[in-house]
């Protein structure tokens, strides 16, 4: 049995999708920045994918700025509002402890910048809590940046009470939606978001394309320089093949959310509860305020990446934590900002399933995890000296 439980990492194209890239791919060639007509009918299907998307966030289409992923959305929201925020006198930037790092490294050059930066705590639920974020605004806080849905531990941030909030006090508000996009209903409007991040390759759609909307009336700073394509904010011939077969997959996955919530969480909650009878074990993060797709466990006494490779050869593709740290050494800075010590975030497994898992593969990861991590345990020094009393569990 193979099984792919890793799509929080990144997804398999959706069928829809990759029909509209292939026929944007032959039949849609032109520059859209053309004036003839195989460029302006690269120009329709260009406007009508931002349309597409405007309209499933509840955005208007000249708000959508197409982008090659999260991480320049997240880069050009940040530097931009921080740019808006200087010319006001406004240097204090509030973000979480536990944001992905195109967040966290653009916090840090902006601190190289004069900018002062307030990391809120996250607690051990992986939720932030308002009035914490209330008593770290100031007069001088020009920008607050909490992620809609956490890319390791899947919990789900209020954000529509943050957006209010933000609102209340004239603070720009952006959020880092790349996990939630296609996954959880999003009203940009209702919910006062000023500035969002996406990405295509996280709903079935391409790498390598995605999506950052800006409230009209907000001055976005070029991170490109170049044509005046995206109304001049994003220099450089759109990747219009990519770009319509992420329109696609962001309806196809909207269309269906409802009936794939509903069936993952089901499925979500089965892994949890079979996975906790392994003793000295946790779930990371919110036991229900989560995405429906997401588990992310922590088992003492192991090391994740080997149970990583044990997994890979019974057929059960997993991470340790975020794909753009997997190769670290250092345990997730997500686990760590939850509680979790050194030693159990290193044994941390995070299991993000897709909406065609079925029970049958669940009792099969259920099964699999927990023979692995009993073998891992059996010649492990750390887990010797904790059964012997040597050194305290953590986790009982």
């Amino acid at each position: 049995m193979n099984i792919y439980a890793d799509n929080a990492a990144t997804t398999k194209m959706s069928e829809a999708a990759v029909r509209a890239m292939t026929d944007c791919m032959q039949n849609c060639f032109g520059n859209p920045s053309s004036l003839y007509r195989i460029g302006q009918r690269a120009k329709e299907r260009l406007e009508e994918a931002r349309l597409a998307v405007a309209d499933i966030i509840h955005a208007e289409p000249r708000e959508i700025v197409f982008t090659s992923g999260g991480s320049e959305a997240d880069n050009q929201a940040l530097l931009s509002a921080a740019m808006i925020g200087k010319r006001k006198g406004k240097n204090h930037i509030i973000s979480s402890a536990f944001e992905h790092h195109a967040i966290l490294h653009t916090l840090k050059k902006l601190e190289k910048n004069g900018f002062e930066v307030t990391l809120l705590p996250v607690h051990e639920n992986g939720i932030i809590r308002l009035a914490e974020l209330e008593a770290a605004m100031r007069e001088d806080t020009c920008l607050v940046t909490i992620m809609m849905a956490n890319n390791e531990i899947g919990t789900i941030q209020p954000v529509g009470a943050i957006g209010e909030l933000c609102r209340q006090k004239g603070i720009l508000f952006h959020t880092d939606a790349v996990q939630a996009v296609g996954h959880l209903p999003i009203d940009v409007k209702a919910q006062n978001i000023d500035m969002l991040s996406a990405s295509a390759h996280k709903f079935h759609g391409a790498k390598g394309v995605g999506f950052l909307y800006c409230r009209k009336g907000i001055a976005l700073s070029n991170l490109i320089e170049g044509g005046a394509q995206e109304r001049g904010k994003r220099a450089g011939t759109e990747n219009l093949a990519g770009i319509a077969a992420m329109a696609a997959a962001l309806k196809e996955s909207v269309d269906g959310m409802d009936r794939n919530n509903a069936h993952q969480a089901a499925v979500r909650d089965y892994l949890i509860q079979g996975l906790s009878e392994i003793p000295h074990s946790a779930l990371n993060g919110d036991a229900k305020q989560r995405l429906s797709g997401n588990v992310n466990f922590s088992f003492e006494g192991i090391e994740g990446e080997s149970l990583l490779i044990l997994l890979d050869q019974r057929g059960i593709s997993a991470s340790s934590g975020s794909a753009c740290t997997s190769g670290a050494l250092d345990p997730s800075h997500v686990l760590l900002s939850i509680g979790r010590i050194h030693d159990v975030a290193h044994g941390s497994l995070r299991l993000s399933i897709g909406e065609d898992i079925t029970m049958e593969e669940a009792d099969y990861i259920i099964r699999n995890v927990k023979e692995v991590v009993a073998y891992l345990r059996s010649f492990s020094p750390v887990w010797r000296d904790l059964v012997t009393g040597k050194k305290e569990f953590i986790l009982q």
